[in-house]
């Protein structure tokens, strides 16, 4: 049984990986640690476990792996840390705040010879993984363009509540492309498999606001126009000021037909061939963020792929050697926008 520890107790704890631990049979919660104390000790309460009142005596309790569930300006030293004490790792996304702390964690997993993961949730959806095989085999064509979305409400949708960390730069450093976009971009990567290298993004804060109705000071949406490296065009939409129905959708257009995901009310998986007929399959049920809060869960895989990747030696798909490609995009992204110019995206 692996020992697995939690830094870090907010709501994607709470929803995500607690309870995907909890249903794993190859481990046990043995500690936990938060901020805010009352928040690890109801986890405790919950699924039992060690409540630590510090990051290193969570450490020092000789785990075999963690989950960092802290502000995104953390999570590289808190990484980097669990690394260096013997611990695989599985953080959530995004990676880091720069490009340098990436590839710093990165260098550190190398170095202790440790897994780490990061929390692309969308690589483990049944419909994007058949997806990605049938693009590769070539049943669908060849790609040649393609349009995802991600658009909710915003982070209090899914956090309960109206200000937090998500929407104050001191803390999360980045707006809703870093939240809502690495995961399309990281999912374009998974199923094309090969790199965006080049982008051209406009970000803006349109409507999201602070209580005392000031504008918040990272981006509430980004439109990001990309080109793969075979020449494969698309955009990247993702909003935190859709107020209507979440917004979780990609196609794939290619020579032979369109592939949609997760955007028929039916069906997950849908390709609808040039010569009229159409391919329909239910493979799963994407859960929206509001329906998470709601606790209509569902298994994400990333738990179980995680564990699984420890115990066989072998590295997940959404491995962190995978998904800093997509956080490249992020950073380019964002250069695009102030520069006012594409981007080219600097390749390993």
């Amino acid at each position: 049984m692996l020992k697995i520890g939690i830094i870090g107790c907010g709501k994607i704890t709470q929803v995500r990986h607690a309870p995907e631990y909890a249903e794993n049979g190859g481990c046990t919660l043995a500690a936990w640690y938060d901020a805010v104390p009352e928040r690890a000790k109801a986890m405790a309460q919950q699924y039992g476990g060690k409540v630590c009142r510090s990051v290193e005596e969570l450490l020092d309790q000789q785990l075999d792996a963690v989950s960092v569930c802290v502000a995104n300006r953390d999570h590289a030293a808190v990484t980097i840390r669990a690394l260096e004490a013997g611990c695989h790792v599985l953080c959530e996304k995004p990676m880091a705040v720069t490009l340098d702390e990436c590839e710093s964690m990165l260098q550190a997993a190398r170095r202790t010879g440790k897994m780490l993961m990061l929390g692309h949730n969308q690589r483990f959806n049944q419909s994007h993984a058949q997806a990605r095989y049938m693009l590769l085999s070539g049943k669908l064509g060849k790609p040649l363009a393609f349009r995802t979305s991600f658009a909710h409400p915003g982070p209090e949708c899914w956090t309960d509540q109206k200000n937090s960390w998500f929407i104050h730069r001191d803390q999360s450093a980045f707006g809703v492309l870093a939240d809502l976009g690495i995961h399309k971009i990281d999912l374009i990567h998974y199923l094309l498999d090969e790199p965006i290298v080049q982008v051209s993004a406009m970000l803006g804060t349109l409507d999201k606001r602070y209580p005392d109705g000031g504008l918040i000071d990272v981006d509430d949406n980004a439109l990001c126009l990309c080109r793969t490296r075979s020449g494969v065009m698309g955009q990247v939409h993702v909003s935190w000021t859709n107020y209507g129905s979440e917004d979780n959708t990609t196609r794939i257009y290619t020579t032979d037909g369109v592939l949609r995901l997760y955007d028929d009310p039916e069906f997950s998986f849908v390709f609808e061939r040039r010569e009229g007929d159409a391919l329909r399959l239910q493979l799963d049920q994407m859960t929206t963020n509001q329906q998470q809060t709601e606790g209509q869960r569902r298994n994400t895989g990333v738990i179980n792929a995680f564990v699984q990747s420890i115990l066989s030696g072998q590295p997940s798909v959404a491995d962190a050697s995978e998904c800093i490609q997509a956080m490249r995009v992020v950073f380019a992204a964002i250069e695009s926008a102030q520069q006012g110019k594409m981007m080219e995206i600097r390749q390993p």
